[in-house]
């Protein structure tokens, strides 16, 4: 038993997650503090997304309520640097609307496509809206694997 001093936290008692967690250049830890507490605070509309990204449509990896430097995106795929955005109401106000235009030029400027999505369309209907999603993720631009375009005059 150690003498002198306070003990080491239990697990899970550290206050890492107060601080908002991991070392991350781009990621403010404050960002990853209100990503969490965002994560808890999702709307229907987010949750019912959600509930169909996270099965990895196609094979496609989602993060939902997702740092991208100062801002939160709703959820995003990393690997194709594409973000959802759901937009309620609350979107309507012109204030919120510049902020929301602030944050596309953002994450556009660090290299995501941005993709809004209205709230009653995921109420309206969550599985359609999950496989439109799923229909823009592949970028006809970036296809690093099929390697550069046939020239002139060769076979396809």
């Amino acid at each position: 038993m150690r003498t002198g001093g306070s003990l080491p936290p239990r697990d899970g008692e550290g206050d890492r997650a107060k601080r908002g967690g991991g070392d991350s250049k781009f990621v403010a830890r404050p960002a990853v503090a209100r990503a969490r507490q965002l994560r808890k605070d999702m709307s229907v509309s987010e949750r019912l997304l959600w509930q169909r990204l996270r099965l990895r449509p196609k094979g496609y990896k989602f993060r939902r309520q997702h740092p991208i430097g100062p801002y939160i995106a709703d959820s995003c795929c990393l690997s194709e640097r594409f973000v959802i955005e759901v937009d309620g109401s609350a979107h309507d106000a012109i204030d919120r609307a510049k902020f929301d235009l602030r944050r596309n030029a953002f994450m556009k400027e660090n290299g995501f496509r941005v993709l809004r999505v209205t709230a009653a369309r995921v109420l309206a209907n969550a599985d359609d809206t999950a496989e439109a999603i799923v229909a823009r993720l592949p970028s006809p631009l970036h296809r690093p694997a099929d390697g550069p375009p046939p020239r002139a005059g060769e076979a396809t």
